[in-house]
């Protein structure tokens, strides 16, 4: 909990409440409340409320509804919770951070996150097809990108299967997200193992600032319809709530050989806040959904040896679901020092004709944060994490042991030290024991100088890890054979017992500044150095019956540096411009003992450039207007070489009245269709991004 100017803040362990604003809904319910109770004569409950802070019991900082009506220092003090896990300025932190809002969702038009993830610089985000992405940050790019680690609402959404996420599964209800908070860099030392390149943490709105009703439906060529109801209210005992359901059903993109990647999910969901006493703020939440993925995939079958193998093209439609539920706690001790206690489970459901997973995870997880000698602000806490998944393996997936229960224990404690007024150190470090390769350490050290009001010059050096994923130690995947191979010789990818951690060793160097309060500015470079990088090295198994294995192994190498932009400039009120610019180089090296250039070659899989500039304008007569353009450079996947590409993005929107919006969406205007990334491992049929022009109306009332 952070503690100042006598303003008390319930902190919680993903995130923080701050002080709502005077005309906040938290201080106009509170208002509301004690008169309805003053008039019914219960003096005492009123007097009870007028002790309470007036803000909401949860990790949210409430935004306006139009950030173009804010002042620039207003958006660089947006308070964030993800750098050193207590609320803390933008402007402040000493890392590399972006700050997607509320606002900006609407404005962007986008559907989901992966949209929302093309225009933070350092971020790269590829379609493989309708219902596949892949995205990273600072390189290493694929479907299952193992360095960056994604959270909603403190919830890890990061598979321990493949290492990656399963972005088609995590449809977030777009409206009720407080702001995503991207950090490029690694944060292994709060956030533990695979929070190597950068974390990804989305923070939902408090039931208190969802209040009433809201109806939004989307619709256009490529979306086939977007569905979204959601109720809020508050119950006689002072809690806040909030219950949704959404669908969403997407068409298929474009192939010239027919795709087969269309896509549909359900969900259901509830949130609930509230402040038990002054001092213990308490938030329950939960999900459900169900939906299909469709996917052409090849699945090669056939005996080893003589007759060659057979490729089947196999239509599939993947089915997934899942549920959580999320407690979570905070209770301030006194002025100074306050602990959080959070604790969730999630169900995570896969059945398709390769991957089959039926995964359970529980996950408790603590942290206390004091002042000690006025100088420092200790934050530690520890956290434990069961994972018990089930496997129902087929010729081509399999899993050794088909069922396997895992274990991680870990501990952290970070000290922000005041050297002065203007010069932060911070030092902090993670302890982590998997079952895998045992315990792991992630240390790092931060320094921030104020060097005026308006400026700030932050450097960083960290260690970080990417553990082994189960399937890395357990999987017996096989592969379609390269042209060519042996067609009589099956090709398996071999999980090993020895398989180890990825290291990373990171130093990172920013400047972010205020220009009079109308133009805003914020640059980082980095310098990264990888050890024991994954490979997959072949070796012949004479058999009987013969065949080639890649057994997973770390004998690769090597560092990525890079350059990452983002800048605002207020033109006038009511008119904002953006711009965001990344540049980034992999040099990767194989050892002595390894001939993996399939590996090797993932330095050519993130353009070396990318950019993106947009512009959100307010007409009169409640119009908007919002315009982005896009730049991509060219990758090579697999030796497939993929070209650089420029779309164009465009809004129209209207307030026909208080709390109805109408927006016209036009998404990549440039192309009737462009490719963007291709699948690794499990051979699925790529597809193209199509041109996609929709309309969405959304009723709040």
């Amino acid at each position: 909990m952070s503690i100042g100017d006598g303003q008390r803040k319930h902190v919680f362990m993903r995130g923080a409440a701050q002080p709502a604003p005077p005309d906040s809904l938290a201080a106009r319910l509170k208002t509301s409340l004690r008169r309805h109770l003053k008039r019914s004569g219960i003096s005492i409950l009123s007097a009870m409320l007028t002790t309470l802070p007036t803000q909401a019991a949860t990790p949210d900082t409430a935004l306006p509804d139009d950030l173009t009506d804010m002042s620039m220092e207003a958006l660089m003090d947006i308070e964030i919770t993800s750098v050193s896990k207590k609320p803390q300025k933008q402007s402040d932190a000493a890392a590399a951070i972006f700050v997607i809002t509320n606002d900006d969702l609407r404005r962007w038009g986008v559907t989901n996150i992966p949209e929302a993830l093309r225009r933070v610089p350092g971020i790269d985000v590829a379609k493989i097809d309708a219902n596949k992405w892949a995205i990273t940050s600072r390189g290493f790019n694929s479907r299952f990108a193992n360095k960056l680690l994604v959270l909603i609402d403190g919830r890890s959404v990061y598979t321990p299967l493949f290492a990656g996420v399963y972005w088609d599964n995590q449809d977030v209800v777009l409206q009720d997200v407080e702001r995503i908070e991207v950090i490029r860099g690694p944060g292994g030392t709060l956030w533990g193992a695979n929070a190597v390149n950068g974390v990804i943490n989305i923070i939902t709105r408090s039931a208190a600032d969802t209040q009433g009703d809201m109806v939004s439906v989307t619709a256009g060529n490529e979306i086939r319809g977007i569905g979204v109801a959601r109720h809020g209210g508050r119950l006689k005992n002072g809690i806040d709530y909030r219950v949704y359901a959404k669908y969403s059903d997407y068409d298929e993109a474009y192939s010239s050989a027919g795709a087969h990647d269309d896509w549909r999910t359900g969900q259901l969901g509830f949130r609930s806040d509230w402040l038990q006493t002054d001092r213990d703020s308490i938030t329950f939440q939960g999900d459900y959904y169900q939906g299909k993925s469709g996917q052409q995939v090849s699945i090669p079958t056939g005996p080893a040896g003589p007759p060659p193998t057979t490729i089947n093209q196999v239509v599939d439609d993947t089915e997934t679901s899942g549920g959580n539920l999320l407690l979570r706690w905070s209770h301030m001790i006194n002025k100074s020092a306050d602990f959080a206690l959070q604790v969730y489970y999630d169900h995570v459901g896969l059945d398709g004709e390769v991957l089959y997973e039926d995964r359970d995870t529980f996950d408790i997880d603590f942290q206390h944060r004091f002042h000690w000698m006025e100088a420092h602000d200790v934050v530690w806490g520890f956290d434990y994490r069961f994972t018990h998944d089930n496997s129902d393996n087929n010729q081509t997936f399999e899993l050794d042991p088909s069922t396997r229960s895992v274990n991680l224990y870990s501990t952290f404690v970070q000290d922000e030290i005041r050297l002065r007024d203007n010069l932060r150190l911070t030092l902090g470090t993670k302890l982590e024991h998997n079952d895998f390769t045992g315990f792991e350490y992630q240390p790092n050290v931060r320094l921030a100088w104020a060097m005026s009001s308006t400026q700030t010059l932050w450097g960083a050096v960290s260690r970080a890890v990417r553990t082994p994923a189960r399937g890395e130690s357990d999987v017996t995947l096989r592969l379609v054979p390269s042209p060519a191979a042996d067609p009589g010789i099956p090709v398996y990818a071999e999980g090993d017992d020895d398989y180890d951690s990825e290291d990373l060793v990171a130093y990172e160097l920013g400047y972010r500044m205020n220009y009079q309060n109308s133009w805003s500015f914020d640059a980082t470079v980095f310098y990264n150095d990888y050890d024991k990088l994954r490979t997959l090295d072949p070796s012949v198994d004479t058999g009987p019956p013969p065949s080639v294995r890649l057994p997973f192994d770390n004998n690769m190498s090597g560092e990525t540096y890079g350059l990452e932009l983002a800048s605002q400039w207020q033109v006038r009120n009511g008119w904002r411009l953006n711009a965001s610019y990344s540049w980034l180089n992999m040099k990767l090296r194989l050892d002595s003992n390894s001939a993996d250039t399939v590996s090797k070659s993932s330095e050519d899989a993130s353009p070396s450039s990318k950019a993106a500039i947009w512009s959100a304008f307010d007409f009169g007569n409640n119009l908007q207007f919002d315009a982005a353009l896009r730049y991509v450079g060219d990758i090579e996947v697999n030796g497939v070489e993929i070209d650089s590409y420029v779309e164009a993005d465009l809004r129209l929107g209207w307030e026909a009245r208080p709390g109805l919006e109408l927006s016209l969406i036009g998404q990549n205007l440039l192309d009737n269709h462009h490719p963007e990334f291709l699948p690794d491992f499990i051979q699925t049929q790529p597809t193209e991004v199509e041109r996609s022009i929709y309309g969405r109306v959304t009723w709040n009332f």
